[in-house]
């Protein structure tokens, strides 16, 4: 039988950050869920407000991270293409074959 977990330890593993941004939207889904469905005490309400808003900075955070990534990805691909010669002015007549 497992030992009971303790309020601190409930808060300890709310308070990790999520890793990945599937975990941490998918956090921000319950907490939404939770504030509009259940009536909840102020302090309730109040937690999970500020849950709710430091997982959506996290998702902000990592979608930041991914934009850039992609955008240096966009851009290295942009840099490697100015050096691939343009076909475009070569003369369709032209054999290789002979």
């Amino acid at each position: 039988m497992s030992p009971r977990r303790t309020s601190q330890d409930e808060k300890a593993s709310e308070a990790q950050e999520p890793a990945n941004f599937e975990d941490a939207f998918s956090r921000l889904e319950e907490t939404v869920r939770k504030l509009e469905t259940g009536p909840l005490s102020l302090d309730d309400s109040t937690r999970l407000f500020e849950e709710g808003m430091g997982l959506a900075k996290r998702c902000n955070e990592l979608l930041s991270a991914t934009e850039l990534r992609v955008t240096r990805l966009q851009s290295a691909f942009a840099e490697q293409m100015r050096f691939v010669p343009d076909d475009s002015d070569a003369d369709p007549d032209d054999d290789f074959d002979d």
